[in-house]
Parts: structure tokens; C-alpha cells; sequence
């Protein structure tokens, strides 16, 4: 196995790289994920595919690394406070998830054949689900840091805890059978061991690592900071493995240990480069080891046994989840997503195989069902989000917008609308006031705010909101191709109302002036210049002076938009002062639009009547 990975010439990492380039991009493209794409993408280059590659197993236990190394991402999110408070999920929804399709998926392998011995260890590889796979798709969808997320991460610690009872219940079954595993230790000790390298672990975390970093910080030198960085994961996870514990729980109680650490963001950056690639080559390296002949000529048992032990796992999965009181939404979702084998079962079946406890034949089948179980995940997933319904929002002490009179109307109520609001409210002007997000309005409400629910790009609840008796119209919404398709239908059905309306970008603020706005901000315009400004300050420039050079630079800016809006957005690039040596030219004459200069000073310059700067 050492030979063929050292054997690996450069032909072999050009492969490897290829594969990933080409598939994950095509996979993601048709929505199916970039897990399928690499597990795809190893089907073809391995040993039954292209055979470029022979040996997928000694590529699957260097690329176990990116495993590692993600779960040392995580722990770094995972303060130990945070860890605590999800006790009661790890220890309570982890096991009894475990136990319960533990033992359906035994009483289903016993009906299908097997002896009682394999069919436990066949199910509890399967129990075990890919913490690689889940992790990745949670990953990819944004759900890690949600309260799903979190009880799926609470799962799955769990279940790399399940590691030493099942190799112990490996060699006690052995022993039942006759057989005996050299060199295997007594159960209790077993344990007893798992438990003393935690307790090591954490030990060594909470005394030693900070210190150990803080020295290597005053070499001031970054590769030995990234060397430290992989010393530490490897370590942990090499001690928790030699405990007899998992690789990956070894990693996570590394991350844990260093997640209040100041040098938390430094180590997660120096870990991601190597977490990706790697992780991707341990999906290339799961889809390289399917052994298409053993799928072909027992293709009847491997089918029966993925559609069988998929399908009782996920039903194990939502009964559990509705027992420990999650929605029903939640509860599909996370049968979906657990509802197959993970990388563990490699280890547990070839434990067994080799203590006598599973065949060879039955440990080949197995490993197929675990591998294809994998592949079928990502798609179970994306099927069952464009079946399922959108999740309801419930309406409970919501208002819908109808027959508003306010004198302004304003649409969208974040952050920004909250500020613009102020000035308003203090002089006394009526504001109504929409928005579609439930949870934005519940807020709003515990401050004083009245807002109705509406979705501010429908011409029915424009009416409803009063948008044809509105004096202005302030279109405060955050996504900018919502802004412009309000804006649109505003100025055709609603001509005599002001547009006010906030800017994404600089390009947003030029498509909302050629609309025909009455007015227009980009969002952090302002601040920005107001920040500029106090920073010069608090460096020991006059006040005067910084006054003067914010004015210089809203007045370029402004110039600058006028170009762009008469010739497009790479217009007036020499109105920007950039931090090159190469100085920045200066235009032959002020900009003029609409027969106006474009703010005091130019106004000075041309003796006309100064106009608001349009920022």
C-alpha cells in the first residue's frame, strides 16, 4: 500500500486534479453537487473505469486526511460552551438514533440470510453514517451553523464516538465464534483507553497549545505557523486513533480546544487549502473502490440491500426525530440526508472480515451497498427539496397590507429602512411600511414599529399598501434585481409618486438613474466617506482639512457617475486616486448633465446653482 502511494508518479496527481476540475464543475452546473461529481469522477478513472489507478485503498487512507482535517474546521466553530449546551443532543439523540436503526437493520440483514454476528456488524457499518458526505452537503447548502445543522453535527460526533464499542464488539463476537484476532485488547480496556486519550487530549489543549502557538507566533515566520497547524491535527487525530478511537474525533477535540484561541482564524485559514483538496480526493478515492464486478454478479443482493437498508434507516431516522421533537420538516430532511453507510464501515468490515466474523463475499457486498448508498445521497436530497413543499411560515400575529393611507410608503424593512425611518417619524409623517420577512416584522414589532406583510414586487400589494395615494415611494429593498423590478412597476403604474430608492452597487445606481428615480443612494456610500473621514482625523489631520478632502472625493465620485452614465461604467477611471506610483490624470473640464454642475464646488467654478451630489 506504501509503495503504490509513493509510487505515484506525476502523471498519477495530474489524473486526480483533472478528474476533480472537470466533474465537480459539470456536477454542480446540473444541481447535483460536488460530491456526486468526485464520486463520479473516481468511478471512471479507477480500476473499473479507465484504470489509471489499481489500488484505490492506499489513496483512500492518505485522502481520510481531508475527513480529519474538516472535522478540525468544525471544531473551531465549536466553543466548548456551544459543545456543552449540545449534550443532550449527542448523548440522547445520537444514541438512540444509533441503537434504533441498529437494530432494524440487523432483524433486516437475519431475514436476508446472514448469521446473526455478520448481520450486527453489517447494520452497524451502515448505522454509522458518512460524516464526509453529510458534512460537505451541509456545507454547500449553508446549513451547518443552523439549529439542524448543529443536532446533524451532534449525531455524527456521536457516532465517531461508537467507534471502540463496535471494534470491540468485532472482537467479542469473534471470540463467540471461536475465532480470535491477535493482538485484540479486553473490551474494558478498550475504553478505558479511548477515555483516557480524550482526557489527554483536552488536557493538552486547554494547557498546552496556546503557549505552544505563542512561541512559534514571535518567529514571525507563516509556514512554520501552517507546519504547527497540520503537527496539531495530524497528532490528535494519530493519538485518538492509536486510542482506539476515530481520526476525525481526534481532530475535532483539537479544533474545540483551539476555538477560543486568538489564533483561530489564522490556523482555519492555513487548514482550508489543504481540508478541500484533500477532502476531494477521499470522494475520488470512495468512488475508485466500488468494485463493479462483485455489483454485477451479485447485482440482486446489492440492490435489495441498498433500497432495504436505505429505506429502514431513514425510517428509524424520522421516527427517532419525532420522537426527540423535531418538525416533520427536519425530521425528512435529516432521514435523507443520514440515510446511508459511511467510511467507518471500510474499517468495521475489514476488521471483521479479518477476525472471521464476515465473509469475503458477504464484506465485498457490503462495502458495494455502503459505496452506492454514498452516491445515491446527494440525489435523495436534491429530489426531496424540489418535491417537498416550501416550509411554512406561520402568520401568528402578522398583519397583511391593506387599505394603508400613509403619506410614504416604504418597502423593505432592514436594516437601512430602520435608519431612513428615523428622520421621518420625528417629523411627524404617516409611513406605512411592508416587508416578507415574518421574522424581520416580528422584530420590528418589539421596537415600536407597525409593519404589515407584503411582497413589495406585486402590483396587487402595491395597491393594497396604498402605493397610488403615496406621495414617495422608498424602495428599500436589499436585493438589487428585486429594487429594479419594483422601481419599473412603480414609475408605469404609479407616475405621481416620488421614487426614492436604495443602491446596491455603483452599477445598481446607474441602472435605477436611467429608470428615471427621483432619487438614489448606495447603501454604504455614506458611511464610508463619514469612516474615511474620522480615520484622517484620528492620523492628526485637521478637521478642516479632512472636511475638504471628503468633499474632493465626493465630488470625483460624482463626476465620475455622470461619465458612466453617459458612456458606460469604465468612464472617468481617472477620477479615482489608486495607491500605484503611476499619478492619476486629471480631466480636461467638469462634467456637466442636465445643465447643472454637480455639486458646490463645480457649481462655484461655473457661477450656476448647486445641485444635491447624487451618491
Amino acid at each position: 500500500m506504501a509503495a503504490e502511494v509513493v509510487g505515484m508518479n506525476l502523471g498519477h496527481g495530474v489524473a486526480l486534479l483533472a478528474a476533480g476540475v472537470v466533474a465537480v464543475p459539470l456536477f454542480r452546473k446540473l444541481g447535483l453537487g460536488s460530491v456526486l461529481g468526485y464520486l463520479a469522477a473516481g468511478l471512471v478513472i479507477g480500476p473499473f473505469g479507465l484504470r489509471l489507478f489499481t489500488d484505490p485503498q492506499a489513496i483512500l487512507h492518505v485522502a481520510e486526511l481531508g475527513v480529519v482535517l474538516f472535522l478540525f474546521v468544525i471544531g473551531l466553530e465549536m466553543r466548548p460552551a456551544k459543545l456543552w449546551s449540545l449534550r443532550t443532543e449527542i448523548f440522547g439523540l445520537g444514541v438512540a438514533q444509533v441503537l434504533v436503526c441498529a437494530a432494524l437493520l440487523s432483524g433486516a440483514a437475519m431475514l436476508a440470510g446472514l448469521a446473526p454476528a455478520a448481520a450486527a456488524i453489517g447494520a452497524s457499518g451502515f448505522v454509522l453514517s458518512s460524516t464526509a458526505v453529510i458534512v460537505q452537503m451541509l456545507d454547500e447548502r449553508g446549513e451547518t451553523s443552523t439549529d439542524a445543522g448543529q443536532r446533524a453535527i451532534s449525531i455524527l460526533l456521536l457516532e465517531d464516538l461508537a467507534v471502540v464499542p463496535l471494534l470491540a464488539l468485532v472482537a467479542v463476537l469473534a471470540s463467540l465464534g471461536g475465532a480470535a484476532v491477535e493482538g485484540d485488547r479486553p473490551a474494558w480496556l478498550g475504553l478505558l483507553i479511548g477515555a483516557g486519550c480524550i482526557g489527554v487530549a483536552i488536557a493538552a489543549g486547554r494547557w498546552l497549545l496556546n503557549p505552544f502557538f505563542q512561541i512559534l507566533a514571535r518567529t514571525g515566520a507563516r509556514e512554520i505557523m501552517t507546519a504547527a497547524a497540520l503537527l496539531v491535527v495530524l497528532g490528535a487525530a494519530l493519538f485518538m486513533q492509536w486510542g482506539g478511537l476515530s481520526m476525525a474525533m481526534g481532530a475535532f477535540l483539537a479544533g474545540v480546544m483551539l476555538s477560543e484561541s486568538v489564533f483561530r482564524h489564522q490556523l482555519e485559514a492555513d487548514i482550508e487549502p489543504f481540508r478541500g483538496i484533500l477532502l476531494g480526493l477521499f470522494f475520488l478515492s470512495v468512488g475508485m473502490s466500488l468494485d463493479l464486478s462483485v455489483v454485477l454478479a451479485e447485482w440482486r443482493l446489492v440492490l435489495a440491500g441498498v433500497l432495504a437498508f436505505m429505506t429502514l434507516k431513514a425510517l428509524g431516522i424520522y421516527a427517532v426525530a419525532r420522537l426527540f421533537r423535531a418538525g416533520s420538516r427536519e425530521a425528512v430532511q435529516r432521514a435523507a440526508l443520514f440515510a446511508q453507510g459511511g467510511e467507518f464501515a471500510f474499517v468495521l468490515y475489514g476488521a471483521a472480515a479479518a477476525a472471521g466474523v464476515l465473509d469475503a463475499r458477504d464484506s465485498a457486498a457490503l462495502t458495494a451497498v455502503v459505496i452506492l448508498s454514498m452516491a445515491l445521497t446527494p440525489l435523495v436530497v436534491i429530489l426531496l427539496d424540489r418535491l417537498m413543499p416550501p416550509p411554512k411560515v406561520s402568520m401568528d400575529g402578522v398583519e397583511v397590507a391593506a387599505n394603508l393611507r400613509g403619506r410614504v410608503l416604504m418597502i423593505g424593512f432592514g436594516r437601512f429602512a430602520q435608519v431612513v425611518s428615523q428622520p421621518l417619524l420625528a417629523r411627524g409623517m404617516e409611513v406605512s411600511l411592508i416587508e416578507n420577512d415574518v421574522d424581520m416584522i416580528r422584530a420590528a414589532g418589539t421596537f415600536g414599529f407597525k409593519v404589515y406583510y407584503g411582497d413589495g414586487s406585486r402590483l396587487d400589494v402595491l395597491r393594497a399598501s396604498g402605493a397610488a395615494n403615496a406621495e414617495a415611494i422608498l424602495v428599500c429593498v436589499d436585493k438589487p434585481e428585486v429594487a429594479d423590478r419594483i422601481v419599473e412597476m412603480v414609475r408605469d403604474e404609479f407616475p405621481l409618486a416620488k421614487i426614492f430608492a436604495r443602491a446596491f452597487d455603483r452599477g445598481h445606481s446607474l441602472r435605477l438613474v436611467k429608470a428615471g428615480v427621483d432619487y438614489q443612494i448606495r447603501e454604504t456610500f455614506e458611511s464610508a466617506l463619514t469612516f474615511g473621514k474620522n480615520v484622517l482625523i484620528d492620523l492628526g489631520v485637521d478637521e478642516v482639512e479632512a472636511a475638504d478632502i471628503v468633499r474632493d472625493v465626493r465630488r470625483r465620485d460624482a463626476e465620475r457617475f455622470e461619465l458612466q452614465l453617459a458612456g458606460g461604467i469604465e468612464q472617468g477611471r481617472w477620477l479615482m486616486r489608486g495607491n500605484m506610483a503611476t499619478p492619476t490624470p486629471e480631466p480636461f473640464s467638469v462634467p456637466r448633465h442636465g445643465g447643472q454642475a454637480l455639486n458646490e464646488e463645480a457649481a462655484d467654478a461655473l457661477g450656476e446653482e448647486p445641485k444635491e451630489p447624487v451618491n
